[in-house]
């Protein structure tokens, strides 16, 4: 089995290149990205191309299927930048896969894909996925599943499956989610459990979590078999502020959500972190999901709980671990913070 794969480099990828190793079942892999990376997997042969321009038919040539992971959190101050790659790009690996005759085509979506929804009771892949307005992440990966589903009506002869995970964890990548959610200015020492205090008591403030090996391993799965549609992937237990408090030693406090907000807006446009509002917002707004067409149709089993992948996030960000690759490499201090700073915290992508 030949497969291609965009986004290669990035969390997930790196995920997925480590599961696929690992399986006889697999020839070769075309591990796609914009800069080639100093990492080496088994079988794997890497391709140098931008979604946005480049001919990605000659890339997926031969292949029997196509994994899309490429994506861009990073500009967040630039629109024209991010939906580029992520809607428009998708669009064009989606017509090249058709266009290089794969017969299957699995997709990188999200729980940010869905539409707001209860934190009392999980919802199965039937829940709409309009997105959260004020999110442009959740906007962008809704309207990629609504060309997915034209996708799908004009090609039904390519199998098509999409994977909808919560927030994705793991050390190799704490590098590069710090510089995409936190930024050049987050005190190293903060990121010892034992300096966390205090957690925010938010209304709504429940959310799912999943370990980045784990969801390769999903991925592996959704390739290997013949199922097809989408699938909830996630770990228990819910991370809410008292399973937070737990892991982290930390006491539970009351915040209210819009005063939460508008300190993330403030320091946003301060150029303080990277991450919008909309992200909170998000958070705050998608439903909890229930993941069992993933154990039962996929056979997936996660191996780690929610709780272990972010605390070992969390440990690994403060010792500023990463991959030999342009989205997870090391770089929080000296030269690496100093050129976040110079570029504009959240202005441009280093991925």
């Amino acid at each position: 089995m030949k497969i291609a794969i965009t986004g290669a480099t990035g969390n997930v990828g790196t995920s997925l290149l480590a599961a696929l190793s690992g399986d006889d079942a697999v020839e070769e892999i075309v591990g796609i990205a914009r800069r080639r990376p100093g990492i080496s997997f088994d079988r794997t042969r890497w391709v140098c191309a931008d979604i946005t321009r480049d001919d990605l038919t000659e890339a997926f040539a031969g292949a029997d299927a196509v994994v899309h992971l490429a994506w861009l959190i990073q500009p967040s101050r630039d629109r024209t930048v991010t939906r580029a790659v992520n809607v428009e790009g998708s669009r064009r690996v989606f017509e090249a896969a058709a266009a290089a005759g794969v017969s299957s085509l699995v997709y990188a979506s999200s729980v940010g894909a869905y539409s707001p929804g209860p934190k009392d009771r999980a919802v199965d892949e039937s829940w709409p996925t309009g997105g959260i307005p004020t999110s442009f992440y959740s906007r962008d990966k809704a309207d990629v599943e609504t060309i997915l589903d034209t996708f799908e009506r004009a090609h039904q002869n390519i199998r098509v499956v999409r994977l909808r995970p919560g927030l994705i964890f793991k050390g190799d990548a704490a590098s590069g989610i710090r510089r995409l959610f936190a930024g050049p200015l987050l005190p190293t020492p903060l990121l010892r459990r034992r300096l966390i205090p205090v957690v925010p008591r938010i209304d709504r403030l429940r959310f799912q979590g999943v370990h980045s090996l784990d969801v390769g391993e999903a991925y592996r799965l959704a390739l290997m078999g013949t199922v097809r549609g989408a699938f909830n992937v996630a770990a228990d237990p819910v991370l809410d502020p008292d399973e937070l408090g737990r892991l982290l030693g930390a006491r539970p406090v009351a915040v209210p959500a819009k005063a939460l907000r508008a300190a993330v807006e403030v320091s946003w446009k301060m150029r303080l972190q990277p991450t919008p509002p909309g992200w909170l917002d998000l958070a705050l707004g998608v439903p909890l999901m229930d993941t069992t067409r993933a154990r039962t149709e996929l056979g997936w089993t996660p191996k780690h709980t929610s709780g272990e992948a972010l605390l070992e996030l969390i440990d690994a960000m403060r010792r500023g671990d990463g991959l030999p690759t342009a989205p997870l490499a090391p770089g929080n201090a000296g030269p690496g913070r100093v050129r976040e700073l110079l570029t504009g915290v959240g202005g441009r992508s280093r991925g």
